[in-house]
């Protein structure tokens, strides 16, 4: 069995030691010669590092590993790279999270105007980082973890347009079908899922078992009378437990089909910045939690110099999702996930240049999207709302157009009002100096 040369981008994560485990945990199904974590901030990198040598040095010894910020260790004759990049850290998260909220408006970190702020940011890395990939490794497969991935998979599109290698992912559909999986006490890797939208902002039609029965009409019922929590509830912040407890209020007002979570911020923008602390938000959970639990126990590891008694915060979703997924093109499984893809008609009533959420079969040639056909009149409609919104995002970079970002937030469905758009947009602009282009 062939073994694969990997690299991961963003290696100072807090998510990585979870994907470091998932990889020994899956070495017999994806075994790796060489493994290399990057990062720019030396000193994450070096924390996440040690602890890697000891995880391996136990779980994975055959394995070669290392971890630099030079990109030409990083990226030399790779196969596949695996990229979780935050441009400006979590204390530009804050910002996202806070400006707008102190204006009177979603301040999320995908979402609104937070989702604008970070995914303006994050183009100019990601073209970057696909550059110096291409440079040392021309057909690598990319795939991307980074966020607002709806943004960044626009901005690759047209930055990128012949290059087949570069996948778009998100973990939260697969986190979903998980936590259906608890709910029905079925096990979620024997369901096939129809699936449509816009990353962040799509909806399960169906949902097969094994014996092709559709869970969905029993998965509403569930929800509607008892309420929804993920797969991993035990380990979830108070933040995500009341996004997923949200999934039920959806349900009950637009009973069609069962929702991704984040749409709440676009169905009830009003409700969730009235229950949203503009001093304290999602960014400062993170870093008071899983931030500080993470590099704390990466450093008793490193001290101890053994794994033994370890509890590192794993999410099994985005760890092992990610790998499959390898394994699925370095192998040609053909087996089906939820990637971001060009619609080229897999929704008929669709542009065929928008960025859609879809299930794929996934090859060794890439994903092979599975048709959707039309959709209804209510769902069209706020995916053309929001596509927009993300195709005017993605102007506003490569044209450096202030006119095109007021046009963006303005139509996105958390801000709506022009005035309020034009506020929230100055003062990101200000915050992002060091990050965004210059706006004409």
């Amino acid at each position: 069995m062939k073994k694969f040369n990997v690299s991961l981008v963003g290696g100072g994560s807090t998510w990585t030691p979870g994907l470091l485990t998932s990889l020994c945990k899956l070495k017999d199904r994806f075994p790796i010669n060489r493994l290399v974590l990057f990062d720019i901030d030396k000193e994450r990198q070096e924390t996440i590092g040690n602890y890697a040598k000891v995880l391996f040095n136990e779980k994975y010894p055959e394995l070669d590993f290392r971890y630099t910020t030079k990109v030409e260790e990083a990226y030399i004759d790779v196969d596949f790279v695996i990229m979780q990049m935050r441009t400006g850290g979590y204390k530009m998260r804050e910002k996202d999270e806070k400006i707008p909220l102190s204006l009177g408006v979603i301040g999320q970190e995908t979402c609104g105007a937070g989702g604008f702020a970070y995914g303006l940011r994050s183009i100019r890395d990601m073209i970057k980082t696909i550059r110096d990939i291409r440079k040392y490794s021309k057909d690598a497969w990319i795939l991307n973890y980074t966020n607002p991935a709806a943004i960044v998979a626009e901005a690759l599109r047209r930055e990128f347009p012949e290059d087949k290698r570069v996948l778009n992912i998100c973990d939260q559909p697969v986190n979903l079908l998980r936590s259906y999986g608890r709910v029905l006490g079925k096990d979620s890797k024997n369901f096939e899922p129809v699936y449509f939208g816009l990353n962040h902002f799509g909806w399960f039609t169906n949902l097969y078992d094994e014996n092709g029965n559709d869970l969905v009409p029993e998965l509403r019922k569930v929800i509607k009378e008892k309420g929804f929590i993920p797969v991993d509830a035990e380990q979830r912040d108070k933040s995500w437990l009341d996004t997923y407890a949200m999934v039920q209020d959806m349900v009950n007002d637009f009973p069609e089909y069962l929702p991704n979570t984040y749409l709440q911020y676009y169905y009830y923008p009003d409700y969730k910045v009235s229950h949203l602390n503009p001093d304290y938000t999602r960014a400062n959970e993170v870093m008071e939690g899983r931030e500080k639990r993470v590099f704390e126990e990466c450093r008793r590891v490193a001290k101890a110099g053994t794994v033994e008694g370890s509890v590192m915060v794993h999410n099994d979703a985005h760890s092992e999702f990610m790998i499959e997924v390898a394994e699925s093109i370095a192998y040609n499984l053909k087996k089906i996930y939820i990637v971001i893809v060009k619609n080229n008609g897999i929704i008929s009533n669709l542009d065929d240049d928008v960025m859609v959420e879809v299930a794929s079969v996934m090859t060794a040639n890439g994903p092979r999207p599975l048709a959707v056909g039309k959709i209804p009149t209510f769902y069209k409609g706020l995916i053309e709302s929001q596509s927009a919104y993300e195709k005017l995002t993605v102007d506003a970079y490569f044209e450096g157009s202030y006119e095109k970002a007021l046009q963006a937030l303005t139509l996105n469905r958390t801000i709506v009002s022009a005035k309020k758009a034009r506020e929230v947009l100055d003062k990101l602009i200000e915050a992002n100096k060091e990050f965004w282009p210059e706006f004409k």
